[in-house]
């Protein structure tokens, strides 16, 4: 299998398939860890409270699968929520141990923005990475999210979005990755940004 959707009991993870497969793109949802640990790619989901994320990819043992995949350089990325969980710690009903493969936290929008932020939105490209292959700067993207990444570290951060303030929307090291929004519903750049994942 070229890319495995890891399947942790939370979201609905069909539609993240269905992308890349309409992109040619050999892929499909598991949650056998043996299937997972042989996939070239991990794709690494997330809808809902942080918290309960983390604890869905725990009681699988997953956390510990993404965290040696990483650790072996093999391509992993984060959407939406499965971004978020990539940092130290998410501070949504409380503070929560993520899976700490990048630094830094995530936290609420400030008071007196409207959340969830829900629709589409830019991305500001901040470093060249094949995952941006052949799509402009400032791409519009769809996302849903009332918590967001903050960090001190500037290497990790690889595009930002303005709402209300400028946040990361798109970071990583190497073959680690995230995005804040949701590629299987952005449309064309979405899937363009999912295939290059898929071929980089």
């Amino acid at each position: 299998m070229k890319v495995a959707i890891i399947d942790y009991g939370v979201g609905n993870l069909r539609s993240v398939e269905k992308a890349f497969t309409s992109q040619g793109i050999d892929a499909a949802i598991s949650s056998d860890i043996d299937a997972l640990q042989r996939a070239e790619r991990l794709v690494l989901p997330g809808v809902g409270a942080f918290a309960a994320c983390m604890n869905g990819l725990r009681e699988r043992g997953f956390d510990r699968l993404v965290c040696k995949a990483a650790a072996e350089g093999k391509p992993i990325i984060g959407l939406c929520v499965g971004l978020q969980m990539l940092f130290e710690e998410g501070r949504e009903f409380g503070v929560h141990r993520g899976l700490g493969l990048l630094p830094g936290r995530v936290v609420r929008f400030p008071e007196g923005v409207h959340v969830p932020h829900v629709g589409w939105n830019q991305v500001s490209i901040k470093q060249s990475h094949p995952i941006f292959s052949e799509l402009p700067d400032e791409s519009f993207f769809y996302f849903v999210h009332s918590y967001h990444v903050e960090t001190d570290d500037a290497s990790c951060v690889m595009g930002e979005t303005e709402y209300a303030l400028r946040y990361p929307s798109v970071c990583g090291r190497g073959s680690l990755l995230g995005v804040q929004f949701h590629p299987e519903k952005s449309q064309t750049a979405g899937l363009k940004l999912l295939k290059n994942f898929a071929e980089m």
